[in-house]
């Protein structure tokens, strides 16, 4: 089963979520979330690991296991001597995390901004700069190969070893190294985008996406 659980920040309940949730992290991830300036960046990297948390309840997994992050050689998350796969990301005032048991994930989701996409014609193919350069929506075509093929490095786990031209998003399919990457769009707001990346082909029906607020974050 997969779960992606979404949520969006809120000043007017961001000392509730520090008060409730901050002490039971590690203290280097306190120190690193009170040492922020701005109350969102604060906000949207706690929101993600009570995410993470939330969805590890589903999976009848202690919670307490999920609040202590490792990291590979690469920077790519994971939970130590755990079978459980997951990925975060955020943007905007959003922030989203994939959680699955069943292979290797990625998640990207990005807030919709006006950017001259001329320069990221170097991060993409001849086939996809095509494409992206004909629509007839530039920017929402830029972003849909923008967050596939990010949410494709990060399944990969393999970070600044692999460039975003050195492989080709075609039918949500991608191949890196002869390891094929699946993708579908996760449609949660028209805002942004968002596209999610496994190593395994996913059914719809075993995917749950679910919006959580300060109402539910108590169910771990």
């Amino acid at each position: 089963m997969t779960y992606i659980y979404y949520a969006s920040i809120s000043e007017e309940n961001h000392k509730n979520l520090m008060e409730k949730f901050l002490f039971r992290f590690p203290i280097d991830f306190q120190k690193k979330i009170t040492g922020f300036q701005r109350w969102q960046d604060a906000q949207l990297s706690l929101l993600g690991r009570i995410l993470l948390c939330k969805a590890a309840v589903n999976f009848n997994k202690d919670y307490k296991k999920y609040l202590d992050i490792k990291y590979n050689k690469f920077k790519k998350p994971f939970i130590e001597d755990d079978d459980v796969y997951f990925n975060i990301s955020h943007s905007g005032e959003m922030v989203i995390c994939a959680v699955t048991n069943v292979c290797d994930i990625g998640i990207d989701i990005e807030l919709v901004r006006d950017v001259d996409i001329e320069d990221f014609q170097p991060q993409m193919t001849n086939n996809e700069w095509l494409k992206i350069s004909t629509s007839f929506n530039k920017l929402d075509s830029f972003y849909n190969y923008w967050t596939q093929k990010e949410a494709v490095i990060k399944c990969c786990g393999k970070g600044l070893f692999v460039t975003l031209k050195s492989f080709e998003i075609a039918q949500n399919i991608a191949i890196i190294d002869d390891e094929k990457f699946f993708i579908k769009e996760i449609m949660i707001d028209d805002k942004y985008k968002c596209h999610v990346a496994t190593s395994e082909l996913i059914n719809n029906e075993c995917m749950e996406i679910s919006e959580l607020n300060s109402s539910n974050y108590h169910t771990y």
